[in-house]
């Protein structure tokens, strides 16, 4: 009977954060069919790992398993392709560059083919991965600067620093698409 109340508590726990973890693991991936994998296999250790889950927001603690996966999932993968991790660190001090400043190849058919909501989406899809992820869990995921924190495990400075360099990454690659959409 006790592994019923688990399995139902669990549900309605964490099951509610389905979305959010969703949300966070597409833009992680940049592919629906990972991002579908991703959850699954953190949901499985969230399942796994519910006795020790203290209470409170499971958001939290349910995004820093996803987290921990993508990273797993990440390091297989480079493996396989022989290719090295990326240092976090590296990726922030290379965003000191504005990564979209490539102007789109036609300006009308990116108009035509993508809404408002797509071209936000890929801006946030082309920040480096640190910047995109605090960025996806504060304004998609709504966590608290401290709860961002607990989830990248980074010191809530560092977090309030990567939110304000993303938003301004976003920005100002908004803003060239608008005045190149304008030409």
């Amino acid at each position: 009977m006790r592994g019923t109340d688990a399995a139902k508590r669990f549900r309605e726990t964490v099951l509610p954060c389905l979305d959010d973890a969703y949300m966070l693991a597409r833009y992680l991936t940049r592919s629906p069919a990972d991002a579908d994998d991703l959850v699954q296999e953190a949901f499985a250790r969230a399942l796994r790992y519910f006795d020790g889950f203290a209470g409170g927001d499971p958001r939290p603690w349910l995004l820093a398993i996803l987290r921990n996966c993508f990273y797993a999932w990440l390091r297989a993968r480079r493996a396989q392709q022989g290719e090295p991790l990326p240092d976090p660190e590296e990726a922030v001090a290379e965003a000191t560059t504005d990564p979209w400043g490539q102007a789109p190849v036609d300006p009308e058919a990116t108009l035509i083919r993508i809404d408002e909501a797509e071209g936000v989406r890929a801006l946030v899809e082309a920040l480096p991965e640190p910047f995109r992820e605090v960025l996806v869990l504060r304004e998609m995921n709504d966590l608290s600067y401290q709860q961002i924190a607990e989830v990248t495990e980074v010191p809530i400075g560092t977090v309030m620093s990567r939110l304000a360099r993303a938003r301004l990454l976003v920005k100002r690659a908004w803003l060239a698409r608008q005045a190149e959409e304008a030409r």
